[in-house]
């Protein structure tokens, strides 16, 4: 039986997490803006090289902190399986500062309360809307040797209404938990030739 890989999406109101998520499963975008309300749960399975991944995306609503606890991210329906899963998609707008300055503050509530296994959880941070990059209100440069050298996580951007890197993105998630699990270095190798050859197919 194949694992199922546990995916939190969270990111401020407006910001596209969910765009990202359609196009990723159902190749589509809409120009229409409907703010999450709700927890949604999608189940699709991925082939990559041959292999299958089970995936459980889980697109959040903003939240106003995260969970603590175990008691108080099951008292929350909107935070229930927050702190229980294999990896973080925080995403910002890259032209709303006030975006960036959330996934920072979840981003450190995340290291500050899962304590357990927080080192082992990857935690992939996204600016979405490429497409404006003209009213980039941070360097890209700036954001990314902030993400990667300081808080030694993931960085990718990518453009939700072109679907452009919706693919490397989730294709990053794998091989974050892939390399995560791993103790061989071997496993990490073929998970990154997968990456280069780039097939994935959602089922």
């Amino acid at each position: 039986m194949v694992a199922t890989v546990k995916i939190a999406v969270l990111g401020a109101q407006g910001v596209g997490k969910s765009a990202i998520v359609r196009q990723f499963l159902y190749n589509e975008f809409s120009e229409v803006c409907v703010p999450t309300t709700a927890r949604r749960v999608y189940l699709p399975a991925v082939v990559m090289n041959g292999h299958v991944h089970d995936l459980q995306i889980m697109d959040f609503p903003p939240i106003t902190a995260f969970p603590v606890n175990t008691l108080q991210e099951w008292a929350d329906v909107c935070c229930r399986g927050l702190r229980s899963v294999h990896a973080y998609i925080l995403v910002y707008d890259i032209c709303c500062f006030d975006s960036f300055e959330y996934i920072k503050t979840i981003r450190q509530q995340i290291l500050e309360t899962r304590v357990i296994g927080t080192s082992e959880t990857p935690i992939i941070i996204v600016g979405n809307k490429r497409d404006l990059q003209r009213g980039r209100v941070i360097p890209r440069w700036n954001v990314s040797n902030l993400v990667k050298k300081t808080w030694k996580c993931g960085y990718i951007e990518c453009s939700a209404k072109y679907n452009w890197h919706i693919l490397l993105l989730f294709s990053e998630i794998l091989k974050s938990v892939g390399c995560a699990r791993c103790k061989h270095v071997h496993t990490t190798i073929r998970f990154q030739g997968a990456l280069r050859r780039n097939r994935c197919t959602i089922m």
